[in-house]
């Protein structure tokens, strides 16, 4: 029993670590993506969506075979003032059977019309879902660089801390060494306290990220998101675009927007159709047996059946002469429809013009921002360690240091900014051609 006991203990011990390991996992970009697409409840409600459009089609199919029904109907007759029957009874009971079927020959095409559109739909609504994945993971891709980037902004304030923290103890020393004045320490000291607080609001920054992230992947409140930070070089940032007019043409061809656009002109086409069949006369078949039976005749009921039953078959042609201006209400409503889905279809095509425009002009711009804050940082580092030699030697003061420390560090913030949006429109543009979203080869850090 004990060995049981301790067995049990350990597989639960593993289960548990394995849940720990899970929910602290370290998360790629692909992680993220491929784990949202699964879990996402969008992606899901559009995938619900789809199945109910396959259901609508199932049954627009269905209309095309002929009905069954069956029908009875029992009464209870009750004659308190004739004479009484031959079984001396004024009351008498009445039944009777049916089995009814019919099939529309022609109604104006209607049927298959019908058929066609919610094919269509189903296709469309498969776009939705494409178009429902396409957003999440082009948020959770501005979500995860923007998380990495503010994990960054953290390292780089909290070396700025240990290095204020280094400079005003260097300035306790030179207090005492004669060297500054207690006004420049106490300008140290303000300088350590502020860069402490510039540290907690990045940390304030990144959590605020990380909740973001968080609430795209749909993870639980007491999950946490520890990165696996990619290999991000200068050369990561300094690729070559292409031009606009190749990102859009072939965006116009891989996003599912356009396509369900497109389609949606072609389905709102068919409304038109499915209208103009009103004005035309529609033909059925109808075909049934039947049987009935009632008591207080001296006949039984299986005589009564077999003599009473009966089958019938019949058309039935309905033409329309005028129908309230119904019909042409309907065809005027459909071609209306007809020309907004064509402005949808166009508005869709401008602003996916502007998506593109405006994502390639941020690579752009990105790009130059990146190339001239990494020379930014390269000459404040020089120029930032040249004066703190010299304030350590008592040559320069405590402003002339302070200064050149906030622009270094404005500049490594610039950099990293850069970095990482150039990046981010980069990937947005692989995207909208259709090359997917991959970054540089992830490590651990």
């Amino acid at each position: 029993m004990k060995s049981i006991a301790i067995l049990i203990i350990w597989c639960t011990s593993i289960g548990l670590y394995g849940q720990i390991q899970d929910s602290h996992r370290n998360w790629t970009l692909k992680n993220c993506i491929d784990y949202a697409l699964e879990h996402n409840i969008q992606v899901k409600k559009s995938k619900v969506l789809l199945e109910e459009s396959k259901e609508n089609t199932l049954r627009a199919k269905a209309e095309l075979f002929p009905s069954l029904s069956f029908s009875t109907g029992h009464d209870l007759v009750n004659r308190p003032f004739s004479d009484k029957d031959v079984n001396g009874d004024k009351n008498s009971y009445v039944g009777s059977y049916g089995l009814n079927s019919s099939v529309a020959l022609y109604n104006g095409g209607k049927l298959r019309l019908n058929i066609r559109q919610q094919e269509l739909s189903d296709k469309i609504q498969e776009l939705y879902i494409r178009q429902a994945e396409n957003t999440i993971q082009l948020a959770i891709t501005e979500s995860y660089l923007q998380m990495l980037y503010a994990a960054e902004s953290v390292a780089i304030n909290r070396n700025t801390v240990e290095v204020s923290g280094a400079q005003y103890e260097r300035g306790v020393q030179l207090l005492e060494a004669g060297s500054i004045s207690r006004s420049d320490l106490a300008q140290l000291l303000s300088q350590y306290s502020m860069d402490k607080y510039q540290l907690v609001a990045a940390q304030s920054a990144l959590e605020e990220q990380e909740l973001n992230l968080k609430q795209l992947l749909e993870l639980e409140l007491n999950d946490r998101i520890q990165l696996a930070v990619p290999a991000l070089s200068g050369e990561d940032v300094r690729f070559s675009l292409p031009t606009k007019a190749v990102v859009y043409e072939a965006a116009l061809g891989f996003m599912p927007e356009i396509e369900s656009g497109r389609l949606s002109v072609e389905s709102s086409e068919y409304d038109v159709s499915i209208a103009r069949s009103g004005y035309l006369p529609s033909l059925n078949l109808t075909a049934g047996i039947g049987t009935s039976h009632m008591s207080g005749t001296g006949n039984s009921f299986g005589s009564q059946v077999k003599h009473n039953f009966n089958e019938s078959i019949g058309l039935n042609l309905s033409v329309p002469i005028y129908s309230k201006r119904q019909n042409k209400s309907a065809v005027k409503i459909a071609e209306v429809q007809v020309e907004n889905a064509e402005l949808d279809y166009r508005e869709a095509q401008k602003d996916l013009l502007k998506t593109v425009e405006t994502v390639y002009l941020s690579a752009l711009s990105y790009q130059n921002r990146y190339q001239a804050a990494e020379e930014s940082v390269n000459s404040a580092r020089v120029s930032y360690d040249l004066v703190r030699e010299q304030f350590d030697l008592g040559m320069k003061n405590t402003v002339e240091l302070l200064a050149e420390k906030n622009t270094y560090l404005s500049a490594q913030q610039e950099m990293i900014q850069a970095k990482y949006m150039a990046v981010l429109s980069y990937q947005l543009l692989n995207f909208y051609q259709g090359k997917g979203i991959a970054l540089p080869d992830e490590k651990m850090k």
